[in-house]
């Protein structure tokens, strides 16, 4: 069974309907949503009829827990001044835009989750299974460290979104770490795709040796000028919807280490 995987939607529910689409088109069978459904974007509420009527099994992330526990602010994990500022501003208004009833909902989500298919282990969660709100980054996440979170956790593959950039790394054990990507905004690289991920388990190699698993990061085109417009019309800042229609990062910048952030405009 082919399994698609979606993270951070941070309210983008154009991009959400199109990767949704675009994963049943493919053949995946199962839908997983790895958290953070709010943030950034516009109008939270349309994103969990979506989910609902599509099927797909979310875990919470760090914005889902707080907003549906009421806390003060997302939990996002930054540091600089900046980042909360702006993190700030995405929060108050998701918060004041989600429904009780779906605030409730986002209560309820587990932080994380256990599949097996055709004997392979998979644990979903958000930034990692230590912690909803780490940071695992390509470039300073050693190997070593991703292949004991894998064998302290009992899993083959690990799967993860949170930074909002899609990376994947095979380990010596012959386990993965994989970041999904996020549909909810562009990855800091001048276009205006976002990415979901397909996973499928392939049959036992001969010799019973070899990764199993076949991991596709998957780009996806989406109406974003509907999307910029919409954000301007629930007044959020100017600077995420520049990030929208050119695809570079204005905010959330200094949490970056310095080889992600090298790769952006600012």
């Amino acid at each position: 069974m082919l399994l698609a995987f979606l993270g951070g939607i941070y309210n983008n529910y154009l991009a959400l309907e199109a990767a949704i689409a675009d994963a049943r088109r493919r053949g995946a069978g199962e839908l997983y949503c790895l958290g953070d459904l709010g943030a950034f974007g516009p109008h939270p509420d349309r994103v969990f009829p979506l989910l609902r009527e599509q099927g797909v099994t979310c875990i919470q992330g760090n914005y889902d827990h707080s907003v549906g526990n009421g806390l003060d602010d997302c939990r996002c994990g930054y540091t600089d001044p900046r980042d909360n500022h702006f993190a700030q501003l995405s929060y108050d208004y998701t918060f004041a835009n989600t429904s009780a009833a779906n605030r409730e909902w986002l209560r309820t989500l587990p932080p994380s989750l256990r599949l097996e298919v055709d004997g392979v282990r998979l644990l979903l969660c958000h930034g990692s299974p230590r912690k909803t709100n780490e940071f695992l980054w390509e470039s300073t996440t050693s190997t070593q460290f991703l292949d004991k979170l894998t064998a302290d956790y009992e899993a083959d593959l690990i799967l993860g979104t949170h930074t909002g950039l899609h990376w994947q790394r095979s380990l010596p054990s012959g386990r993965q770490f994989v970041n999904v990507g996020v549909l909810g905004r562009p990855e800091n690289d001048g276009t205006t795709r976002v990415w979901y991920t397909l996973v499928s388990v392939l049959p036992l190699p001969i010799g019973g040796e070899g990764s199993r698993v076949a991991v596709e990061f998957v780009p996806i085109e989406y109406d974003h000028e509907r999307l910029a417009f919409e954000m301007r019309q629930e007044k959020l800042p100017e600077e995420f919807v520049t990030t929208i229609l050119d695809g570079w990062w204005t905010t959330c910048l200094e949490v970056l280490p310095a080889k992600e952030r090298s790769r952006g405009r600012f």
